[in-house]
């Protein structure tokens, strides 16, 4: 069962993009990165500052913007991006700025931040170019819809099977529903 376990983990990586062979091509695995990891020490704050210079943007609009650049290969958690903001925003490099309808605390670049980007660019230049071959090396291999979908399949499993026993008609019911949407994955 172990042996399973870690092929299938193997082959998921590999699915995502996130096989050896691919990491090292794309720059990943290296450079005390962990394996997985989209971004070295550094990287996000430089993309996000990259993304607010672009465009004066929400936390949220930042994540989204992030997982579309990689293809939904990862997106990075409020609990990460907030925090980067927050010191973006010590650092002296954004500001917030109320929005159009003035709920809203939008994130603007400033001078200073504005010229850090420029010291940056070719750090900057790299990380994006990864990001679109992560993208590119991603297209079709994982869509979010698809890991939520999995995630909430995995979640009622473990719900149903956690509330007490099952009867032999209910294990055969289930079964059947998952065979079924095994077949259907195989026919799309």
């Amino acid at each position: 069962m172990h042996r399973f376990h870690q092929r299938f983990h193997r082959e998921r990586m590999a699915r995502h993009g996130f096989g050896w062979a691919e990491r090292e091509a794309r720059g990943f695995g290296r450079h005390g990165r962990r394996p997985g990891r989209v971004f070295g020490q550094g990287d996000l704050r430089l993309v996000l500052l990259k993304l607010i210079a672009d465009k004066p943007s929400h936390g949220y609009e930042l994540i989204k913007a992030v997982e579309e650049a990689v293809g939904g290969a990862y997106a990075p958690s409020p609990g990460v991006v907030y925090p980067t903001l927050t010191l973006l925003e010590d650092m002296g490099y954004v500001r917030q700025q109320p929005d159009a309808d003035g709920a809203k605390k939008l994130y603007a670049i400033t001078p200073e931040g504005e010229a850090h980007l420029g010291e940056q660019a070719k750090a900057v230049e790299a990380i994006l170019d990864r990001m679109a071959e992560v993208a590119a090396a991603n297209r079709g291999r994982s869509a979010p819809q698809v890991l939520r979908a999995m995630q909430n399949l995995n979640t009622a499993l473990r719900y149903r099977l956690g509330r007490g026993p099952v009867t032999e008609a209910q294990v055969q019911a289930i079964a059947a529903a998952l065979d079924a949407a095994a077949r259907a994955v195989e026919d799309a």
